[in-house]
This record gives C-alpha cells, structure tokens and sequence, in this order.
C-alpha cells in the first residue's frame, strides 16, 4: 500500500473535529494544522474522505514540497513534476495560490510561474497543453508559499465539499455546510437526542444533522475530480458508494426540530428539505421563537440567530437578545443552548453566563459559538478564551 500525503482545509475553528472525523474514516498520521488536517493515505482513504467527511472543505494531494527563494525555484520545481501521469492535457486547469510571510513580490506572477510550467511540461512530453478555466476546471491545482518552502496540490475533490447538491435556494448569510456539520460535531449532539433551530433560516443545520441522523454520506450525490485522474479506480470506488448507500436508513420521522418567524423563510427552508427528501424527516413551523416552548424536556438547540449590518436593526436587537435569554432561561431548563454569531455584543446582551466560547470562521467572518448549559440553579462560569487567537493573515490569488 502506497501512502500519499494530503491536506484538508476547513473552516477555522474545526480543526479538531475533522481531525477525529478522519481519523475515523481511518486516515493515517492525522495532524492538525491552522485552517486544515494533513494526513496520510492510499487512494482508498481520498475516496473515502471524498465521500464521507461533512467538515472538510476540499481533499487536496500534496504533490511536491521544496525549498525556494525565487519564482524561478517555483516553476522548476513544477515542471519537473509528472502531469502526464497524472491526467490528461484534454482536460482544463485552474491555478490557485496562497501564501503566508512570502518573501516574493507577487503572487500574481509566481502563479502564473506555476501554470507556465504545467503547460510546458505538457508540451515537452505530450506535444499540447491543457486549456484554462477559472470557472468550472477539471482540474484545480492548488499552491502555498511560507517562507521556505512551496508546496504544490491537486485537488481531489472539484467543486468545494460544502456544495453538497442538497440545497437549491441558500437565503441570507448562509452558514455552510461544513461549518454547520462542524458546530454540530464541536456540540456532542447525537442522532435520537430532540435538536432545535428556532431560527432556522434556509435550514443548512436542519439539512445536515437528517443527514447524520439518517447516516447519509455527504458526498453520494455528486461528483469528484479524482474521477478525472489516470489514477481512477472505478470499481473501488464503485464498491465505496454501494457500501455507503446500503448504510442509509429510512427516511422516517427524527426529533430534529426547525421553526423560523417569516413565512417566506419557512417556505424557503421546506423547499430544501423537500429537495433533499427529508420532508418527514424534520418537523418544520412558523412560529416567533419568544412564544414557543422546548419541544422535548432535554435537548440541544443549535441556531445562527440575526445579527445587525443595517441602520436601525441594532437597536431592534438590543430588544430582542434579552427576551430570547429570558425564553431559555424559562422555557429551556435542562437543554444546552449553542448559539453561533458574528455580534459582539450578543453575548452580553443574553444576559447568560457562557460556559464555552469557540472561535470559529464563516469564509473571512470571524463568529463565536457560544454554549449554554440550561440547569436549574444558574450558569456555570465561562472558561478563559485566552487561546482565542486570531489566524496569521493569509494573501491568496488565482490565475488561469
């Protein structure tokens, strides 16, 4: 068995639950690193990964990792990799770059260095090269700079993990899938425990715990771009996807639990849900949150609630987030409350004593997820969040 070395980016924040996530999916040599999961494997284990995991971004294959001090070094070092080996000049490429503490001038240029060597490889042992799509490639190449060494990927995966083809209408400021997938692992909540969104929005949490509840790989409904690979062993990864659908439970009735205020957004999140298949699976209402009671005597709720970007709504929620304390503290006793915001002031204005805090990011937004035990007898102190560090700046750039 040959073990090949791989990178999974993914939201920061959930670098922990990926790393358990893969290990369980039996990668090997799992290692968390800021942003992402490096691990070791076969092409099994990609496959898998590919197929399985609800928190990774993308699997990417680390292809080479050399030392530079020049673009030059960069365009060696990717020419003399084997692309004909890897896949076919018909298909299309895309180039991607990031970097942290680069010594290099331009990011535009050592891409474009990147992508000049591909081709002219191509063009050495092949007689073409492939074409460029920024938009939809075959194959997305992907490379990082620090400042010593240069690391080259391709993408195993296409379009990102989170684009699961569940979900056809997103809503306002979704939160995406991985991320919601990673907040529900971060909870401990387990199918057959009662979960509750009352501010469901287009309903990505409702969407991801029927499909951990009902045991649904993420991935078996799409496509990947190892497919596209000369490496592609169709009937093992035939035999994976048979396995995972036979895993599948029926779609029956889960006490997964969504409610929204507007009508509209009902609407839009019932429509997800139907589209996914998962109509009887969750129990979806209209209802104002301040006016419900807990469907079930314990449980977990998991929402995203409205924070202020507009003039005039960060007085209307200066109004709203003491009542919606005041609903779990009266309503919810013996329920863990996990609320995830970009507001600051939410948490003060709850008027609860968070008992964890979890740094995490939605893209570029930095949020919080925040934690609430309901007990009888008040809150528990909240834990220092001394480790909450903000991530190095990372620069990145693409080119055709």
């Amino acid at each position: 068995m040959t073990l090949r070395y791989f990178f999974a980016p993914c939201p920061r924040g959930l670098e922990s639950v990926l790393v358990n996530e893969l290990e369980q999916l039996g990668a090997s040599f799992v290692s968390g690193r800021d942003g992402g999961v490096q691990f070791q494997g076969d092409w099994d284990i990609c496959y898998r990964a590919n197929l399985e995991s609800r928190i990774a971004s993308r699997i990417l294959w680390r292809v080479a990792e050399e030392p530079y001090s020049t673009e030059t070094d960069v365009y060696e070092a990717a020419r003399a990799l084997p692309w004909g080996e890897w896949f076919s000049p018909a298909l299309t490429i895309r180039v991607k770059l990031a970097a942290i503490k680069c010594p290099l001038r331009s990011l535009d240029f050592a891409t474009l260095k990147i992508k000049d060597a591909v081709c002219d490889k191509f063009r050495e042992t092949a007689g073409r090269r492939p074409s460029v799509d920024t938009a939809q490639p075959d194959i997305r190449i992907h490379g990082f700079l620090n400042a010593r060494t240069f690391s080259l990927y391709v993408d195993t995966s296409g379009d990102a993990l989170f684009k699961r083809g569940l979900r056809k209408n997103a809503g306002e400021a979704p939160i995406r899938e991985n991320l919601a997938a990673g907040i529900l692992s971060l909870t401990g909540w387990q199918p057959g425990i009662p979960l509750l969104d009352p501010m469901c929005g287009s309903g990505t949490f409702l969407l991801e715990a029927a499909q951990i509840a009902l045991d649904i790989a993420p991935g078996s409904g799409r496509a990947f771009a190892f497919e596209k690979l000369k490496q592609f062993k169709k009937a093992q990864w035939d035999r994976l996807k048979e396995a995972a659908l036979s895993r599948q439970k029926p779609k029956t009735a889960q006490p997964i639990f969504g409610s929204d205020l507007y009508g509209d957004i009902v609407a839009l999140a019932r429509s997800n849900l139907a589209a996914a298949g998962f109509s009887e699976v969750v129990a979806l209402k209209q209802a104002n949150f301040l006016e419900t009671s807990a469907p079930a005597s314990s449980g977990f709720l998991v929402t995203n609630p409205p924070y202020g970007v507009r003039v005039g709504e960060q007085h209307e929620l200066a109004e709203f987030y003491p009542k919606l304390g005041d609903v779990l503290k009266k309503k919810f006793s013996g329920w863990t409350a996990y609320i995830v915001t970009a507001d600051p002031l939410l948490p003060k204005l709850l008027r609860l004593t968070p008992s964890r805090r979890i740094p995490l990011f939605n893209g570029a937004l930095e949020c919080r997820l925040l934690e609430y035990k309901m007990v009888a007898g008040g809150m528990r102190k909240a834990k220092k969040a001394s480790d909450e560090v903000p991530p190095d700046h990372v620069v990145k750039s693409s080119h055709g």
